[in-house]
């Protein structure tokens, strides 16, 4: 089991999503998640310096991420790195589907003989590729379609939403 996490969810007035610290193989790593598509971001050997300022590493993560699959950068929102701050969880529910793509994760890690060995640009397209149980219907759903069907965007102007973490 990967030892203790601690989740940060982060919010604009579109988008909830949290930051999970892991530890495989006794090195930090971070598991980002979108709240509503669970679109994931798995970062293995992270250290402080690579997070500070917290909001900017987030932001830079998630599109990165998103233009590995073929998404513009504002898919899920447009986020605005100065507004990242540290809160207390918001979902059990979004902790649940954490904790098992934690599990996963350190699977994935665990079969190629660990991080060193590890395809991450792989595991991240099979993390968001894994088919969740749901209980809305049809019962389950898979992270990257609800992302391709998912467009925050305001078509009614340029309008700025702003990432934070809430309490």
């Amino acid at each position: 089991m990967p030892a203790p996490k601690t989740f940060l969810p982060w919010s604009t007035p579109t988008t909830t999503g949290y930051v999970n610290l892991l530890w495989l193989e006794r090195q930090k790593c971070l598991l980002l998640a979108h709240a509503r598509t669970l679109f994931s971001v798995f970062v293995p050997s992270v250290h402080k310096t690579d997070l500070v300022p917290i909001g900017a590493s987030v932001v830079t993560l998630i599109h990165h991420e998103l233009r590995a699959e073929n998404l513009p950068p504002d898919r899920l929102d447009i986020l605005d790195p100065a507004s990242v701050g540290l809160s207390k969880t918001a979902s059990r529910t979004v902790l649940g589907y954490m904790n098992e793509m934690a599990w996963f994760c350190e699977y994935a890690v665990a079969e190629p003989g660990g991080l060193a060995r590890t395809d991450v640009r792989e595991l991240n397209r099979e993390l968001r590729r894994q088919l969740h149980l749901s209980r809305k219907p049809p019962g389950y759903f898979v992270p990257i379609e609800l992302t391709l069907r998912s467009s925050t965007r305001d078509t009614a102007g340029e309008r700025r939403h702003h990432l934070r973490l809430v309490e």
